[in-house]
């Protein structure tokens, strides 16, 4: 099991560090199409969450830029505020719009879900974005692990409760959940609040992006005939302020090669406007392209297998 987990975490740095990084996205990018990125979402509505920066910003402002109606969803009201106003000058779209939502509260991720899907209008794109990686224990006044509360149950949740919406879309809706290179470190557990007393919040953050990239596969198999696609994806090593904030050494380290907000977007954003016949639902996408799920040899294919019971645990959670 050691030997197993030191491969694994030796495997992905040597990966990351040839291809997270923003000298990774210059050679993947001699093979990307502009045309791809050229296709227009006039009348189409996306749901953004965590918009008010980083990536979650820059793939707000790059829905936005082609015409799509974007709803981004935030914690902070007055920082949500000065990004909507930035995308709207940007873009000159004035439809985008500002949706308050605190993600680690799951009675307040019901509440606006039960508030949006109120208008009843379809829901073409819906982007899970917003992560947290907090380092020290801390449980919501609801009684969860932060990080798995943000990253996981909130997303869980959403996902679920507008699924409706989705299809009213169909067959063209879509959702994108962006995860994290970090889950190739770790395979799906059921301990889904880190029951251990030794807390790793890093540990924990890359077995919540696991959970998403299970969960997509999930997803897909369940919702196949109903028009909805499924997607996650790796945006990179981008040069964000969750990255600065939750991983230093990091930033420090590859200060000057990590990726910007819009590189580490720029598959998230494809991902939105591609023809559906073009992505394969249920898959892990990185900088355009479908990429594996488990490193060669690091023993995380088979605990895919747990998606079932742990959908179980979640459905009981967040009372869905």
């Amino acid at each position: 099991m050691f030997i197993q987990k030191a491969w694994r975490t030796a495997a992905f740095g040597v990966y990351g560090f040839t291809q997270f990084t923003k000298s990774g996205f210059v050679e993947h990018a001699k093979k990307f199409r502009e045309e791809d990125m050229q296709i227009r979402l006039d009348g189409k509505n996306c749901l953004v969450t965590g918009a008010n920066s980083g990536i979650g910003f820059a793939t707000a402002e790059g829905l936005a830029s082609r015409g799509a109606t974007v709803y981004m969803l935030c914690r902070n009201k007055e920082r949500g505020e000065t990004a909507l106003s930035q995308i709207r000058s940007k873009t000159g779209n004035m439809n985008v719009h500002l949706e308050i939502c605190d993600l680690s509260s799951i009675s307040e991720v019901k509440s606006f879900a039960t508030k949006f899907s109120s208008t009843d209008k379809p829901l073409h794109v819906l982007v899970n974005n917003a992560g947290l990686l907090e380092h020290k224990r801390v449980t919501t006044p609801e009684g969860l692990e932060l990080n798995f509360a943000v990253n996981v149950a909130a997303t869980y949740t959403l996902t679920e409760l507008v699924m409706p919406l989705l299809e009213k879309a169909a067959p063209d809706a879509r959702v994108i959940t962006v995860s994290s290179g970090g889950m190739y470190t770790e395979p799906l557990n059921k301990d889904l609040q880190f029951g251990e007393n030794n807390f790793d919040g890093t540990q924990q953050y890359a077995r919540n992006k696991r959970v998403q990239v299970a969960l997509t596969e999930r997803w897909s198999e369940k919702c196949s005939n109903k028009g909805v696609g499924f997607y996650s994806m790796h945006p990179g090593w981008a040069d964000t302020p969750g990255v600065s904030k939750s991983l230093p050494g990091l930033s420090e380290k590859l200060s000057g090669n990590l990726r910007s907000n819009d590189e580490g977007a720029d598959t998230v954003i494809w991902l939105a406007l591609q023809p559906k016949e073009k992505l394969t639902s249920g898959s892990f996408y990185f900088d355009r392209a479908e990429a594996p799920k488990h490193l060669k040899f690091a023993g995380t294919a088979a605990s895919h297998g747990q998606i079932g019971s742990i959908v179980d645990s979640l459905r009981s959670i967040c009372g869905i």
